[in-house]
């Protein structure tokens, strides 16, 4: 694994010397604290597209492992939760991130075993914490044949899930169930996105942030920055009702979505649809 941030610019050093301090403040027995992804290889991307009268703005987040002593640490939505609105609380941090929590025991297990997004993250990794008392072993590197298998298992696993999650609104929405309408269609949402970075590097995040997990997709294809326009104010209240849908459709009175607002979401999520399909095929067919 590497040390030291000095590609970096000295703004994005202290966002994550800031992020840092705030886990080690927040989560107790961390063992490591990694950077990982884009800003970590030194590949990452601030840009505005502009592509006839739409704007696509595409911006890298900061990927951050956290590895824990105990399970209990590492599976606490509710310190995690402390964590974020830590950070959002100082204002200071501009940069969009992701942090996921293991143990150092899975992280550790998952590198032996040949998993190559954690053996990436060995590999190309920055330490912004570590005990300097624990090691992640020796990565076993997977053959193409066992990559091509893993994609295609985890593919057709959550594309259906996807497809039913959507298989679902259709019967909700026949019967006027809106809000269950929109909880579905969160839900293939986040599925589709789930095939897409299992695929891709072979790990799922467990985040209901769909806003969140469009961004991980729009890595491995800018296509999927089209799925979800959002140039005017109706396509962006749907988009913000499709992303509260998870909590707010299920447990809040005053949440509501026209039928309008779900049909327009429903046609793009046949997009994402026939886009993860496609873009999954090439990437399982590179696998030789």
């Amino acid at each position: 694994m590497k040390k030291g941030l000095a590609h970096l610019p000295q703004d994005k050093q202290e966002q994550l010397e800031l992020i840092k301090d705030i886990i080690l403040e927040k989560i107790p027995d961390v063992r490591m604290v990694v950077l990982f992804g884009s800003y970590a290889r030194g590949g990452w991307v601030e840009d505005i597209h502009i592509e006839g009268h739409t704007t696509h703005e595409y911006k890298s987040d900061f990927d951050i492992l956290v590895a824990t002593k105990s399970k209990k640490t590492a599976e606490n939505a509710d310190l995690h939760d402390t964590v974020q609105k830590a950070i959002e609380a100082t204002k200071k941090i501009d940069t969009p991130y992701s942090i996921i929590y293991h143990t150092f025991d899975y992280v550790r297990q998952m590198v032996g075993e040949g998993h190559y997004f954690f053996t990436d993250i060995k590999k190309e990794g920055i330490h912004l914490y570590h005990t300097g008392k624990h090691s992640l072993g020796k990565a076993r590197k997977l053959t193409a044949e066992e990559r091509k298998r893993i994609a295609e298992e985890d593919f057709k696993q959550w594309f259906k899930k996807a497809k039913d999650a959507y298989f679902m609104y259709g019967h909700a929405i026949r019967f006027r169930k809106y809000k269950e309408a929109a909880f579905n269609l969160h839900q293939a949402t986040e599925r589709f996105y789930s095939a897409v970075t299992l695929v891709f590097i072979n790990y799922r995040f467990r985040s209901h942030d769909i806003e969140m997990l469009g961004r991980k997709a729009v890595r491995y294809n800018v296509e999927f920055a089209k799925v979800f326009p959002r140039d005017t104010e109706g396509q962006r209240k749907a988009f913000t009702l499709l992303k509260k849908a998870y909590i707010d459709a299920r447990y809040k009175k005053d949440y509501r979505i026209t039928k309008k607002q779900l049909e327009y979401l429903a046609e793009r999520l046949k997009v994402l649809q026939r886009l993860t399909k496609k873009i999954c095929a090439e990437k399982v067919k590179s696998f030789v």
